[in-house]
């Protein structure tokens, strides 16, 4: 009876272990937001336009192919894409899991084990880059942000520092595509609960002296309070 008291009340504390957990992670993830950084951040008047796409769930910068700063056909060449030439005119970046990315292009693909490993930096990450022949159109989900050529440069760092290289150039993932314009390339770092792709986001925009969140582990942590 003894040893029978004991395990359940060691059960019994693991299990309000992990509701506090989950509860303290929740409360930081829905206040940290709004701690911002950048106070003085002023949205420019002119520079260079860039945009956050979200699908709900997933962040992404999307940037202007070209421009004096960078020309990104320069890192990711048509020629890991099925249908992309020269005359697209944003690139979208996103950085991830790269189980999750590379073997749940839908939800119904989701295993417990792919969903246990990205929560716990168990996997590697990947970067997701996609091109778009049009300029992106504001709405509910796409954002629209300002940058001056300064700030712009700062998240060019940010980005290509997240990039894997081999022989000197980006990692590149074959076989591996959503659609026609998309592709995979091998990333720095290991997604968990603390360090989501939001997360990936979030600091970007702190790099580039945006106003943001101290941690941003949501979409909406980012959207909602940009």
């Amino acid at each position: 009876m003894f040893y029978f008291l004991y395990t359940l009340r060691l059960i019994l504390r693991f299990v309000l272990g992990v509701i506090a957990f989950v509860i303290l992670y929740f409360l930081c993830s829905f206040w940290l937001p709004y701690l911002k950084v950048n106070q003085d951040y002023k949205l420019p008047v002119s520079g260079i336009a860039i945009y956050l796409e979200s699908n709900g769930v997933h962040t992404d910068f999307v940037l202007p192919a070209k421009t004096e700063q960078m020309d990104w056909f320069t890192q990711f060449p048509c020629r890991h894409f099925q249908e992309v030439d020269t005359t697209y005119r944003f690139v979208a970046i996103g950085w991830g899991d790269r189980g999750f990315y590379l073997y749940t292009p839908t939800w119904s693909d989701l295993t417990f084990l792919t969903a246990f490993k990205a929560a716990f930096a168990l996997d590697s990450a990947a970067m997701h880059v996609t091109y778009h022949p049009n300029t992106p159109r504001v709405d509910e989900w796409t954002q629209k942000l300002v940058l001056t050529p300064e700030q712009y440069q700062h998240l060019i760092s940010y980005i290509i520092h997240g990039f894997k290289k081999r022989n000197g150039a980006y990692w590149h993932i074959d076989g591996h595509s959503y659609g026609m314009q998309d592709t995979f390339y091998e990333a720095e770092g290991c997604y968990s609960l603390f360090n989501t792709c939001n997360v990936w986001t979030g600091n970007g925009l702190k790099n580039a002296g945006v106003r943001v969140g101290i941690w941003t582990p949501f979409e909406d942590g980012i959207r909602k309070q940009l």
